[in-house]
């Protein structure tokens, strides 16, 4: 149905929003990831109807440290990868304030220097308003930036109230998308509220981009914009911490694109599979909030994930661990968010061990099964368990019995 709405309409605008590419010296793994997105983008964009890529925004932590050796190798990558017809647009943040001569004032002259861009920018493409902030003492927005993004924000919806302002900065906002509470922050919140048709970007936790709560609609539209480096969770219950497994296996940014309504379609990307995750995030009338559909109305509206029928634990237990592996379960096109075990001594049914692991949603090629990993004594046992749907939904549980000799 997407597809078929997409195709009806004229796309006038089209981006790439990218965040957290940590270029870092002694290490070139970002920049190839970074340059070979930028090839695939320009591909994609030269197969559409649509040509163009008009702008680029890169949202913060683009700089490991913030040394000048770091965003001197982000201008190789601007001036050798960017084609004259797109506007790179970058902003500051906690990790380019980190350089040891100087900080944040630092930082500043550098950026000046490097790319001749101004902290903050107002800019229009093909009639569309772009408002991006660098932050200030890390992750802050402070009182001067904040009546400067008031007066920008009127200015845009004075142009035309119906057409959606997009709007930048490195933290996400405070309880808007996945990532935002332990990565977020407040400040321009009560500034946004009066503009639905914002669509906020923003980085920081480097939460993937195809998590379905990466896109979330309240007072108004944001999105997560992934990382370049590695994956972090925003979850503090998984058994591994919040950094997963393949953490490391991370390349992911967004293209966005406007069409004649004024709707907007934000696409997740995928560099190392050269894929998109899915058609994308569609935002029909960003001005109005009745349309609004990635709300919190999908924790009530969410069906459970199902094992396929035939799947069963597998247990190989021996003196020294125990390792139950789970067949990856099915939620529909947006996966399962992990799964919890529970381990049940026999014949008392005492619990002896809970785990919760992700199920590696984050990867376009998921592994076909999720291995929990524990040590227990001799004794009989009863495995459960439950795949966890990204809207507080769980599943009924696979079990198997087992010994540890």
């Amino acid at each position: 149905m997407l597809n078929r709405m997409v195709i009806s309409m004229k796309t006038i605008f089209r981006m790439i929003v990218s965040s957290d590419l940590h270029y870092k010296p002694e290490n070139e793994t970002e920049p190839k990831r970074f340059e070979h997105g930028l090839q695939l983008a320009y591909a994609y964009a030269e197969a559409q109807p649509y040509t163009a890529i008009d702008a680029l925004f890169i949202v913060g932590d683009f700089a490991d440290r913030g040394r000048d050796s770091e965003m001197l190798r982000l201008k190789e990558t601007i001036d050798g990868f960017v084609q004259p017809e797109t506007t790179p647009v970058l902003m500051m943040a906690s990790h380019e304030f980190m350089r040891p001569d100087g900080g944040e004032a630092s930082a500043l002259e550098s950026f000046a220097r490097i790319f001749g861009q101004a902290p903050d920018q107002h800019n229009v493409f093909n009639g569309l308003h772009c408002i991006s902030l660098t932050t200030q003492a890390g992750c802050r927005i402070k009182d001067a930036k904040k009546a400067w993004l008031t007066e920008q924000l009127k200015a845009a919806a004075a142009d035309d109230p119906e057409k959606p302002i997009f709007v930048f900065q490195h933290p996400h906002l405070t309880d808007t998308v996945y990532g935002s509470i332990d990565w977020g922050e407040d400040d321009i919140i009560q500034i946004l509220m009066d503009y639905p048709q914002v669509v906020d970007f923003s980085g920081h936790s480097h939460a993937p981009v195809n998590d379905p709560r990466s896109a979330c609609q309240k007072f108004f539209t944001s999105f997560g914009t992934g990382s370049m480096s590695y994956f972090e969770l925003d979850e503090f219950d998984f058994s591994d911490g919040t950094i997963p497994f393949a953490h490391d296996q991370c390349a992911q940014f967004l293209i966005v694109e406007v069409f004649d309504d004024n709707s907007v379609l934000v696409k997740p990307f995928d560099i190392l599979s050269e894929h998109f995750f899915h058609d994308g995030y569609y935002i029909s009338c960003p001005s109005d909030p009745d349309t609004f559909t990635y709300t919190d109305a999908r924790y009530a509206k969410a069906t459970p994930p199902v094992f396929p029928d035939g799947t069963e634990l597998t247990v190989t237990a021996d003196k020294d661990s125990v390792i139950i592996q789970v067949p990856q379960a099915q939620n529909g096109i947006e996966r399962v968010d992990s799964y919890s075990l529970i381990v049940r001594s026999l014949p008392d049914r005492h619990v002896v061990r809970q785990m919760k692991m992700p199920s590696g949603y984050y990867l376009y090629q998921q592994p076909a099964s999720i291995p929990f990993r524990l040590q227990l004594p001799a004794g009989e046992y009863e495995a459960a368990v439950y795949a966890n749907g990204f809207f507080k939904t769980v599943s009924s549980p696979l079990r198997a019995m087992f010994s540890v000799k």
